[in-house]
């Protein structure tokens, strides 16, 4: 059977996307190319939501606050504002007159720990990590704000978990969904987990976790200018709510 020239074309044409389709090739090399320690200097505000217990006994906290990283060759560095420092202090010397004090300032600023802002100033990094202990599951052709994208859906397994916790674990569910442009740079991503568990053989307990990245460029390294995170727990009778929206302001 003979083939014309113009029949080639699509099929050449297929040939050639398959080729580019190799979503999770372009966003390991994009995450290698984007962990450049370029000095970097943002702004970075927190925004906390707990509600702990349910009905009319339900003890709810709302706390905002504010922090100016620089990160550099002399490390990280973080500085807060004169007012921040009057908020924190004022708590803390609530909470040492009465230890049922409201501190939502304090609270939110425990959001400042090191592990919760590498995550976000050193994204490539970190979603390097998550997803070498997940397997790709689907890569399908997407719409990001407007843009043509690509949307890579992975299993996360129960290491995720860790091993102190994972003993009381009997189910576990977790995706993660990455969208990324042609190159492969992340713009987005959503991590979802589900976990069932048994503790102290009667108490059994439940929780749900969200979060979810917008990813920018600052130079040559990746940043999260935006993170949301949402958990629910219940068990022993107790239940507990969260929501942390944290957003990065690069100077």
């Amino acid at each position: 059977m003979r083939f014309s020239h113009l029949m080639l074309i699509p099929a050449l044409a297929l040939v050639g996307t398959a080729a580019r389709a190799d979503g999770l090739a372009d966003l390991k090399a994009a995450l290698e190319r984007l962990q450049e320690p370029s000095p970097l200097k943002v702004s970075l505000d927190s925004s906390v939501w707990r509600r702990n217990g349910e009905g009319k006994d339900a003890d709810e906290t709302t706390g905002l606050a504010a922090v100016a990283i620089e990160d550099g060759p002399r490390g990280m560095q973080l500085s807060y504002s004169r007012e921040m420092l009057v908020k924190l202090d004022a708590e803390a010397t609530a909470v040492a007159r009465n230890p049922n004090a409201k501190t939502p300032t304090l609270n939110a600023a425990r959001e400042f720990s090191p592990t919760d802002l590498r995550p976000m100033i050193s994204a490539a990094s970190s979603l390097s990590h998550m997803l070498e202990k997940s397997s790709l599951m689907t890569e399908k052709a997407d719409v990001y704000q407007g843009k043509p994208a690509r949307v890579l859906t992975f299993a996360q397994s129960i290491d995720a978990v860790s091993d102190r916790d994972r003993k009381y674990v009997k189910e576990f569910e977790g995706r993660v969904h990455v969208w990324i442009a042609a190159d492969g740079t992340p713009l987005a991503s959503r991590i979802t987990q589900s976990v069932y568990g048994r503790a102290f053989i009667v108490v059994t307990f439940e929780a749900k976790n969200e979060e979810s990245s917008v990813y920018a460029l600052a130079g040559t390294r990746l940043v999260a200018v935006r993170k949301e995170s949402r958990n629910t727990a219940s068990g022993a009778g107790e239940k507990s709510d969260q929501k942390i929206v944290k957003t990065l302001q690069i100077l």
